[in-house]
């Protein structure tokens, strides 16, 4: 792919934050603290303008295009705000989904959404969530926008600590594409990983998208 402004592809390029040391829980305690300063150090104006930038790189991707049924997470305060990427979404006709939380069994379930505003409320660490909607089977989603506190070059990533997408893109049921959202001061050079840990497909920035599955449509 060509290096414009409109679709530039950083498959291969260096992380953003520098390299992310620690090993296991701890280190990943470390990185989790390390980010959330990072996040927070941000102003309004800084996050609006790169969500753009980051939302801007996704809907210009063939994937995107692809795409009939995109699941986005509802954007916290510190967060890529997804609104770009669900707006255009919307108008070229798609279906977009968001996770509803199950609390108790630690999962998360995809319903139908049609409003980033209405019928949303905020539940357990300030996870913004809809309040109800017609469920989406798994193997429907063609494309999944993943939230973290880092990722790296590679496509791995350290959530919140809640495992929430972990389990989630983990199941067979689920047979389309990843897509890391994240500003490119989150990308790390190296996380604690585990065996069984699995990277994304893609990772799209406000400087533009790593690819890594061999089953994206642009390929690395």
């Amino acid at each position: 792919m060509g290096e414009t402004p409109e679709n530039r592809d950083l498959t291969g390029g260096a992380g953003g934050a520098g390299g992310a040391g620690g090993s296991g829980a701890g280190g990943k305690s470390a990185i989790r603290r390390r980010l959330r300063e990072v996040l927070a150090a941000m102003s309004e104006a800084e996050r609006h303008q790169k969500s753009v930038a980051a939302c801007g790189f996704v809907v210009r991707s063939p994937e995107f295009a692809a795409a009939r049924v995109v699941m986005v997470y509802l954007s916290g305060a510190t967060e890529v705000d997804t609104a770009p990427l669900a707006l255009r979404a919307w108008q070229e006709g798609k279906t977009i989904v968001a996770p509803k939380v199950s609390w108790d069994q630690r999962r998360m379930l995809p319903v139908e959404i049609t409003s980033l505003t209405t019928g949303v409320t905020t539940t357990g660490p300030g996870v913004r969530e809809p309040i109800a909607g017609k469920p989406i089977p798994i193997n429907m989603i063609d494309l999944v926008v993943v939230p973290g506190l880092g990722f790296t070059p590679k496509g791995y990533r350290v959530g919140r600590g809640m495992g929430f997408y972990d389990r989630f893109l983990a199941q067979g049921e689920f047979v389309g594409l990843s897509c890391g959202l994240a500003f490119e001061e989150q990308v790390v050079e190296e996380l604690p990983t585990l065996d069984h840990d699995v990277p994304l497909s893609m990772l799209a920035t406000d400087r533009g998208i790593r690819r890594f599955a061999s089953n994206c449509i642009s390929q690395p």
